[in-house]
């Protein structure tokens, strides 16, 4: 299951009438999820959330299997969802208080900060971040996401984002441990981004476990 906004938005005009707005999120992505082999439930999320100067994007692993794993992946993307315009630090520390006494998850998040033309991300836990520019592949330019150790939930690093600059073009892969880490060395990335996610999952995921892939491309 993925949170997909319905990228609309209230706000007030000069005479104070209510007025929706509509948020395009400046991306194009796709999702490829499925359960362990035996499972009914997927314990993996995905999370597109735009929010007024940009978007949210979020993979959330649950600890271990089944509905437990589920419902804290749920738990974390309900609190992303409420809160996406904060930066990814504060985002990651109210996940980890609501998560206390759940199995906790493993995160990783990008904001995207379209008038600055920027990004920040960080990662607890194992989901692999992959940012590649337009310009060169994976091999030759790609930023791999520090991924620190600890359980969103039950034991938190010390917290600290990577901000740098993105341009129209640019790719972001997110991947949970359910997917092999080879996918990183091959060209499944390409195309478009529904179509790359739908590649990696088939190519790469596991069978032994629960998996994800999150694709975003850059449009400005």
């Amino acid at each position: 299951m993925n949170f997909r906004s319905s990228l609309t938005a209230q706000w007030h005009n000069s005479d104070d009438q209510e007025v929706e707005a509509v948020i395009v999120p400046p991306i194009d992505w796709g999702v490829a999820a499925c359960a362990r082999a035996g499972e009914r439930d997927c314990g993996d999320l995905a999370v597109v959330r735009p929010f007024a100067c940009g978007v949210l994007l979020a993979v959330l692993d649950g600890i271990g299997h089944g509905p437990e794993a589920t419902l804290a992946a749920r738990l974390a993307g309900e609190v992303l969802e409420t809160h996406s315009g904060e930066p990814v630090v504060s985002l990651v520390q109210r996940c980890h208080q609501r998560l206390r006494g759940t199995r906790g998850v493993a995160m990783s998040l990008a904001a995207i900060d379209v008038p600055n033309k920027s990004m920040a991300w960080l990662g607890v836990g194992n989901v692999r971040g992959i940012f590649s520019c337009r310009a060169a592949p994976f091999s030759a330019s790609g930023e791999f996401l520090l991924l620190r150790a600890g359980v969103v939930g039950a034991h938190l690093p010390p917290l600290r984002a990577t901000d740098f600059p993105v341009s129209a073009g640019d790719t972001l892969v997110f991947a949970t441990d359910g997917v092999d880490d080879a996918f990183t060395r091959q060209s499944a990335w390409r195309g478009r981004p529904q179509q790359a996610a739908d590649t990696i999952l088939a190519k790469f995921g596991k069978a032994t476990d629960d998996a994800l892939v999150l694709v975003a491309r850059y449009v400005g």
